[in-house]
């Protein structure tokens, strides 16, 4: 797991494209900007110029194997899962990127939502929407959530097959009142 220590690194996250095409790597595998651009609707000097920022910062870097030519430019990402400790951060920073991030999830169960594939089988019986109200302390929500990866992580880097398509996953868990 890429642990993110430096706040450049972490600013570099907190961008909506950015998090964006760091999702189609993850999702997809490598990529060239040509790709990026039209999977996302940007044009792929934008593309280029935030995959430029992506790898200063580390988290993503060339596949230049990839190429057939010196011109074509692939990228792909090293560790696809990252993380960061608020407290290592500005509160500033901490916030915006959280923010991002929620915002990016958001939009995703928006696009969900919106599809008719939400209201088809087998999809429809498949999803999850589910929230829980615990008692926890702590250390038993972090251990909790420290059990919830090892199940996720037994499902992730699945081949591909005819009736596998890219799922998006979130839980979030954090005290709160009703």
């Amino acid at each position: 797991m890429a642990e993110i220590r430096d706040e450049a690194v972490l600013k570099a996250v907190a961008h909506p494209l950015r998090r964006r095409l760091l999702d189609n790597l993850r999702v997809d595998g490598p990529s060239t900007p040509s790709a990026l651009a039209r999977a996302t609707g940007q044009a792929v000097a934008n593309v280029s110029h935030h995959l430029r920022v992506l790898a200063d910062a580390g988290l993503i870097e060339e596949a230049p194997e990839l190429a057939r030519n010196r011109k074509e430019h692939w990228w792909r990402m090293g560790d696809p899962r990252l993380s960061w400790d608020p407290a290592d951060f500005s509160p500033e920073v901490a916030d915006a990127a959280d923010a991002i991030g929620l915002q990016r999830q958001i939009d995703l169960i928006h696009t969900w939502l919106g599809s008719p594939a939400s209201r088809t089988e087998p999809w429809v019986h498949s999803a999850i929407a589910a929230d829980f109200w615990l008692r926890l302390s702590p250390e038993e929500l972090a251990e909790l959530g420290a059990e919830l990866e090892a199940v996720v992580l037994k499902y992730r880097g699945r081949p591909e097959r005819a009736d596998r398509v890219p799922v998006f996953l979130m839980s979030r868990g954090f005290p709160a009142r009703p």
